[in-house]
């Protein structure tokens, strides 16, 4: 591993270039920042030094401060480990120090790494470098000085908008808003950047403190009505997080009580808020999605992955045609086959309405989308599998016509194909039954809608080998997924934990719950909707054949509930036709529907299960819990069972797949801080009154009676005896 260090020349200009080597993108680790102040010092004190020059190696400024002191803060509860960088760094060595200082920057300049940069008296840089301040996406904000300095040089609303959003923008944009001085090509980037410090130092260029400016802040006014609307937004955008508006209160305290105040205000919340749940959550998350690469007996085996350059993809209807653009938009060749020319054209105008979707949204330029739609080709037999380097089944969820398409591509498919399906629930091995190469046959399961949905879950049966599973962690990567193995059983992960959660909901209707009450709980919670909007948004269809799937595979904790049925009789389907439990009408949000409310009286009356005949009485957090907690309940067999390599996989599936909100760290990391004898206690007393889908599982009534938490790794769980 190459050295973290600073280093520093002086040339015989008289400019000192500090340069900052942490590959790959020069992360401010500690030593790092003690670098800086080191050779910043230095520099200040030689004579032969006139100015200073800061830039990063390897083509890249800095990503910013190293997260990994975030997650050792976590541990121990100690913020003493955070290093004053604000104040002692950025204001006192660099900013208000003898000598200007010019940042070089190249390749990107994120979080810390860009208000390094603030501090700097100028700014040159490359063509295409990435500028931004993400912070408020690991739960906390910036706290090198970028919340006084960044509206000092681009204005508070430009400003703010970046904090909020979290997203960078691009150097030719920063040099229009300000931030940036001048562009210039990577070959001229040190000699331009030494000259213009030179220049400041011989008074031909002006020395900014960008601290002290105030010409672009506007009037009290102005500021103050910036700052109430952006309230008012991260208030509907951004519920149960702290980070968004401490960060405007921060901003506001700058602009009122001048630069400095701000300064010292942002280094006390920024403490905080690096203790607070929202960024332990968020910190867990980051590092969990880098973990998932990690795959024993498949990853660290030596294995490289084999080049994937044509995929044929089985079925264009909603998956297949969103898996096919996915496919497409990564230049792969995509052979798209349909039983019929009616389904064929239906699947590839399903395609460029994906693609077009894109370009509208100013997701994609023209030129690739283009390019996108070239690679895709339509058949309607097997004639172009020949050389298909994989096959991802993506038809309905029948089980015969599933083994016979298996049957059929296993004899026209070249011997190193991969046989993929994306199914969501059906056993692979069931589906693989009627074929010899077992070892071929893996889970795609992608998430709707597939060119968009982030998570690509990768099923392997005891028999996938470890190349076939390592080539579609490949192509999962290249399709900008997050590929996470798993292991092989109805639902797999992510379908299986989250089983009980609609489920849960339908019990507490049928035990007289209101069911727009649960709704909106569960939003509060952070879910993007409640359950019921939720089946209304995929179908009446879908809930039923998911239902059948789950009642026959775990008959001992599920719940036929009448509802769906009732729904289904009465004419409703959900968005699908507009009525479900809620209305759908073009242009206008989904408002309950209170025709919906006889439906479910007969329900309740056949379902049966009210105590006494009369409506239960739950508190709005007893209703969150009494659907999440069957949910983690889940979760904890799918980890004694090994179906998951570690528990953090689930908290990214959960995230990914299912919309757990991640400031909340995950379906697992929430429940070890909600603790498992809570958990474990009130699913007891549920299942002595309601029965036994709330039924504890072993592993929760183990880890809670023993105080282990349910993340904490198992010595006992299949996870030793599989290939996981």
């Amino acid at each position: 591993m190459a050295p973290v260090k600073v280093t520093m020349e002086v040339g015989t200009d008289g400019v000192a270039v500090i340069t900052i080597f942490n590959p790959p993108v020069n992360a401010l680790a500690i030593p790092i920042i003690a670098g800086l102040k080191e050779k910043w010092t230095e520099a200040t004190m030689r004579n032969d030094v006139k100015a200073i020059v800061l830039t990063g190696n390897g083509g890249r400024f800095s990503g910013g401060f190293d997260i990994n002191v975030f997650q050792k803060v976590h541990a121990n509860g100690d913020t003493s480990q955070m290093p004053d960088v604000s104040v002692d760094l950025v204001v006192n060595t660099m900013e208000d120090g003898k000598k200007p200082a010019v940042a070089a920057i190249e390749g990107l300049a994120l979080g810390g790494g860009l208000e390094l940069a603030l501090g700097c008296h100028a700014r040159i840089a490359a063509p295409r470098a990435q500028l931004g301040l993400p912070e408020l996406s690991l739960g906390v904000m910036p706290g090198f000085g970028g919340t006084q300095r960044l509206p000092r040089l681009i204005g508070l609303s430009k400003a703010v908008e970046l904090m909020m959003t979290s997203k960078p923008i691009m150097s030719e944009e920063g040099k229009k808003l300000g931030l940036i001085d001048a562009i210039v090509p990577s070959s001229e980037l040190l000699k331009v950047s030494r000259q213009w410090a030179l220049d400041i130092a011989e008074r031909r260029k002006p020395w900014m403190r960008s601290l002290h400016k105030t010409d672009k802040i506007g009037s009290l006014s102005e500021a103050h009505e910036i700052l109430k609307v952006a309230r008012e937004q991260v208030k509907q955008t951004a519920k149960n997080m702290p980070q968004h508006l401490a960060c405007i209160e921060v901003i506001e305290e700058g602009i009122i009580h001048g630069g400095y105040n701000g300064v010292l205000k942002e280094a006390k919340v920024f403490k905080d808020l690096v203790l607070s749940d929202t960024s332990k959550g968020l910190v867990h998350i980051f590092f969990s999605q880098r973990a998932t690469s990690k795959v024993p007996n498949v990853t660290d085996i030596g294995l490289k992955p084999r080049t994937v350059k044509k995929v044929a993809v089985i079925g264009g209807g909603l998956m297949g045609s969103g898996i096919a653009t996915a496919l497409a938009l990564s230049n792969t060749i995509v052979i798209l086959k349909e039983i019929n020319s009616e389904f064929l054209q239906k699947g590839m105008k399903a395609i460029e309405a994906n693609v077009s979707g894109l370009v509208a949204r100013k997701k994609l330029p023209q030129d690739k989308a283009d390019k996108a739609l070239s690679m895709v080709k339509g058949a309607l037999d097997y004639s172009d599998f020949k050389d298909v380097d994989m096959v991802i089944e993506a038809v309905v969820e029948n089980v015969p016509l599933k083994q016979k398409i298996f049957s059929e591509i296993e004899k026209v498919c070249p011997p190193h194909c991969i046989l993929a399906t994306n199914t969501s629930t059906i056993d692979l091995n069931i589906i693989g039954e009627n074929t010899t190469s077992k070892d071929r046959i893996i889970g795609a399961h992608f998430f709707s809608p597939a060119h968009i949905m982030p998570l690509l879950e990768i099923v392997q049966t005891e028999k996938t080998s470890a190349q076939a599973i390592l080539d579609l962690m490949a192509v999962g990567k290249a399709i900008k997924k997050v590929p996470v193995v798993v292991g092989n059983c109805t639902g797999f992960a992510v379908n299986r934990t989250f089983f009980p959660y609609s489920q849960g909901a339908h019990i507490l209707v049928n035990l007289g719950v209101d069911v727009f009450r649960i709704d909106t709980q569960i939003a509060s919670f952070g879910l993007p909707m409640g359950p019921f909007q939720l089946q209304d948004l995929t179908g009446y269809g879908v809930a039923v054949a998911v239902g059948k799937e789950f009642r026959s595979a775990f008959s001992d904790r599920t719940f036929m509930s009448p509802l769906i049925d009732l729904l289904i009789k009465s004419g409703r389907n959900g968005k699908n036709n507009g009525k479900g439990y809620y209305i759908y009408e073009k242009g206008r949000k989904p408002r309950p529907d209170f025709t919906v409310l006889p439906i479910i009286e007969e329900s309740r009356r056949l379902a049966n299960i009210m105590p006494g005949g009369k409506p239960i009485s739950v508190t709005d957090r007893e209703i969150v819990e009494m659907i999440l907690f069957p949910v983690v309940n889940e979760a904890c067999r799918v980890l004694d069972e090994g179906i998951v390599v570690r528990a953090s996989d689930l908290d990214v599936t959960s995230v990914l797949g299912m919309s757990f909100p991640s400031y909340r760290g995950g379906i697992v990391f929430w429940a070890d801080t909600v603790g498992a004898g809570h958990i474990y206690r009130s699913l007891k007393k549920w299942s002595e009154l309601y029965g036994n889908f709330f039924k504890p599982s072993r592993f929760l009534e183990e880890r809670a009676t023993k105080g282990i938490p349910l993340s904490a790794p198992s010595s006992t769980s299949s996870v030793s005896r599989s290939r996981m």
